[in-house]
């Protein structure tokens, strides 16, 4: 199994197994973990589903050593990527919110930004086929399975993407460090909005940006201007999240 072809953590192995978006074709669990309660629970979901596990020695996760397996790994088939008309056709979106990361570059970032983004009821995540990482399995064991309950949408033109969006009523939310204005001074309750967030040392493209309907920047306190994209987009989409609950209990 090459690292394309598997997930690992206890963690995102469930949450696979529970999706049902991967096909899986097998399970290799660390012999020492027998009795732990996730493998039970591991072991029952794929014993349910048909699904082959095979508890085995150390040194079958040798070639995996670099990787936090926790004595877990599957083999699995590729992410299904979403085609951006499916997703737009789908349903009638309203108040609803879509990440695009232009340029993403880090593994770690991919995995951390698609975990929040679940969490804080995303609707898809938009990348680019070129310059910027794609799914792996360290950007799902990062996720820590989130991977599986958000519709990841690839596209050869983030430019293009963000046209037909716009013809779709979506409003363009960049992140941008020299922008005038400050990411809780806009209201995000009233419309369905894509929030941009660019790579992690360039930062969202001009021709992007140009494309915005609004820029936005999280005010420092300091010139040390170097938050981590993961850390951004959080910040930003759950001030978000903020706002549709305050006008929710009003």
């Amino acid at each position: 199994m090459n690292e394309n072809d598997i997930i690992y953590g206890k963690n995102a192995v469930i949450e696979a197994l529970n999706s049902n978006t991967r096909e899986i074709n097998k399970i290799l669990i660390l012999r020492t973990l027998h009795s732990d309660q996730k493998v039970t629970s591991i072991k029952e979901l794929a014993q349910s589903k048909g699904i082959v596990f095979q508890f085995v020695g150390k040194e079958k996760f040798q070639e995996y050593s670099s990787l936090n397996h926790q004595g877990i790994i599957a083999n699995v088939s590729p992410i299904k990527y979403v085609e951006l008309d499916e997703f737009l056709e789908k349903e009638n979106y309203e108040n609803e919110s879509i990440a695009i990361l232009d340029g993403i570059e880090d593994s770690h970032n991919l995995g951390a930004i698609i975990r929040t983004a679940v969490c804080a009821g995303v609707k898809a995540i938009i990348i680019p086929s070129r310059r910027n990482v794609q799914v792996n399995s360290t950007v799902d064991k990062v996720s820590a399975g989130a991977i599986n309950r958000i519709p990841i949408i690839k596209v050869n033109s983030i430019q293009n993407a963000i046209e037909k969006l716009k013809k779709s009523n979506w409003w363009v939310v960049a992140a941008d460090a020299s922008a005038r204005q400050n990411y809780y001074d806009v209201d995000y309750t009233d419309m369905n909005f894509v929030l941009v967030m660019g790579a992690e040392h360039a930062g969202v493209s001009k021709t992007v940006l140009n494309a915005a309907d609004f820029t936005v920047k999280i005010p420092m306190l300091t010139d040390f201007n170097s938050l981590n994209v993961s850390n951004a987009f959080s910040t930003i989409i759950f001030e978000t999240v903020r706002q549709k609950l305050s006008k929710i209990t009003k």
